[in-house]
Formats: C-alpha cells, structure tokens, sequence
C-alpha cells in the first residue's frame, strides 16, 4: 500500500512538473502590435511595430526581426520581397526572454499595367503537343511536352514545324518546363520530384536532380548562371547552377494578393514572363520582389487554332534574340504565334 502512494505521489509530482513546464513554455505574455491593414502593407510603406504588455511586466529589451532578418521598430519597407513573412519579437523582461511571432504580407504598391500585343507571324506547331516547355537557344527552338506516356523533349525547325531531333520521357514520367543553360538542357516533370539534365547538341541524359521544397514542377528559366522554377503555387524558386538545390524563392504578389498557377516561365530584358495555368495570359514578374508589373491577355489567341476535342490552354513563351520578339503557343495548338508587345 505505501509503495502504491509513493507512486501515486511521484506520478502526480510530475504531472504537476510538465504542466507548469509546458504552462511556463506557452505563456504569451505579449502581443506583436502593427499598422498594417489586416496584416496587409504596401512595398514602400513604412512599417510600425510596437507591443502590447498584457502583465504590464518591465521590459529591459526588445528586437525586432522579419523574415530572419533584424529590423526597426520603425522600418521603411523598400528592398524586402514581397508576400507573407513571419514577424518576430523577442523580449528580454524580468530576466527572462519570451518570443512572440506574427505574419504581415508585402503587397506590391502599383496595379500590374495592361499590355496589348500584335501578332507578326503564325507557323506550324504539332496539334498533338502538350506545351510545357518553350525555349530558343542559338536561334533554334527547344520544346518540351507532358502528359504520361506522351512526354518529349524536342528540338523544332520553328518556320516549318519539322521536328529536327525527339527523345520521349519514359512512360512513369510526366514531362514540364524546360531551359537551356551553357549547352545543358534542365526539364522538369510534374509530381516525380525529379528533374533531368541532357546534352543539348546530342540529347543524351547527363544527370538526373530532386526537387526540395517545392513539391511539384512546373517551369523553368535562367539568367547570369541562375536557374528559376516554379512549382505551380505563387512561389519561384532560384537553384544553384552547379548542385540545383533551391537557394532561395520569390513570391508571386500584385497590389491586392498572391497570384498562384505560375507555369511555363521566360527571362525576357530583366523581367520573368511567366504563363499563369488556365488564364490564357502572361504575368511579367519583377525577379527581385516577386511583384506583378504587368499583364498580358491572349486569350484572343484561342479562337485563331483549329478547335478540336484535345484544345487546351495557353502555354509556352519563348524569346528570341535574334528577332527581338515572343512566340507563344498552347497545349495541344496547330499555330505557333509570334508577337510584339504594345503599350
């Protein structure tokens, strides 16, 4: 009977110990306090934070961070990325140190502008193609397509349509964007989590990469020896060149929210051009904030393919420097649409 007690004592000591423990852990004696509008701010705002004491304790200290990054109870918002970010407060008081944490969105601080387009040639695009991927490398088109048991990677004469070199993806695979980077092509499929690297003279598979937080993949670009990729969400991430781990990501944001379904993607004079999945349009995408400069309809486009069964979407950008212009397709379209963006 007295081992029994004993027992018991010990076991509701402990009981007594972990919730005081776990009480101590989770007591919140502070609130973040901000200016923002339902934890929305504008890039170029200035950004106030303050705290509510809720036991009115004696604060010797207070730091600020957002992001990871330190900043000012007063701090005006210019070169941070938009999106949503944690905020941080740690609080020294009592000699005791508490962090508190909250979230704010960077919105953009400008409506995306309006851009118009005018078509300068159509040519033949194979109507049994499912776009992922479009891409001129020295002048010749590059061009990748999904689909199980469909998927390719194609090099195309684009003035005749004539496909000049094809491997298809093993059946398992489900074939996505694509770059072209000093004489490698990167391809991404959809939910394998892995992207391959090939030779882009003999097509022949040089590596193969997984992906890290980002889930699926979507689409690829490059500039200045970085690579970026979108996984279908409003997040574009930037890999290393050399071991194509994510180092880094953007958020996809306009004036009023996230823009999510970012697709097949374009570095176009220093600004990402990006297809948004099933809106027939492109987003022209700042690389450093992730903001929404403009927007371009094509939806017209739809109507000037053959209308069949299989039609689907808008998708595939590619620029060319040589001519200093864009040819766009879709999934599934007999046209290849080159153009020149108006104001």
């Amino acid at each position: 009977m007295k081992i029994l007690k004993t027992l018991t004592t010990i076991s509701l000591s402990l009981i007594i110990i972990s919730c005081g423990s776990n009480s101590n852990q989770n007591r919140k004696d502070f609130l973040i306090k901000t200016n923002t509008e339902k934890g929305n701010i504008a890039i170029g705002s200035t950004l106030k934070l303050s705290l509510e004491n809720k036991k009115n304790h004696i604060i010797d200290s207070v730091s600020y961070n957002l992001n990871g990054k330190s900043i000012k109870a007063t701090s005006e918002l210019k070169k941070e990325k938009l999106g949503k970010h944690p905020l941080e407060a740690t609080v020294y008081f009592n000699n005791e140190k508490q962090t508190v944490s909250t979230a704010i969105t960077i919105l953009n601080n400008e409506t995306p502008k309006i851009y118009n387009y005018k078509v300068i040639n159509e040519y033949p695009h194979d109507i049994t193609s499912y776009t992922q991927g479009l891409e001129f490398y020295k002048d010749t088109l590059y061009e990748s397509t999904g689909q199980y048991k469909e998927s390719k990677l194609r090099k195309v004469n684009y003035n005749t349509g004539e496909v000049l070199k094809n491997i298809d993806l093993a059946d398992e695979y489900f074939g996505e964007g694509l770059t072209i980077m000093n004489n490698k092509i990167y391809l991404l499929t959809w939910q394998e989590g892995t992207g391959f690297v090939y030779d882009v003279n003999t097509f022949e598979k040089l590596s193969s990469f997984k992906y890290g937080n980002s889930k699926e993949g979507w689409g690829l670009c490059n500039h200045d020896g970085v690579l970026y990729k979108s996984d279908g969400t409003e997040n574009i991430w930037t890999l290393d060149p050399e071991t194509l781990v994510e180092q880094d990501k953007i958020q996809v944001y306009t004036n009023k929210g996230k823009i999510i379904g970012i697709n097949e993607m374009e570095w176009i004079d220093g600004k990402i051009y990006a297809n948004r999945y099933q809106k027939d349009g492109v987003a022209i995408i700042n690389p450093k904030n992730g903001a929404v400069m403009g927007v371009i309809d094509f939806s017209p486009l739809k109507k000037r393919v053959t209308q069949h069964d299989g039609l689907d979407v808008l998708n595939g950008i590619a620029y060319n420097p040589k001519t200093k212009t864009i040819f766009v397709t879709g999934k599934r379209w007999d046209k290849l649409f080159e153009v020149e963006i108006v104001e």
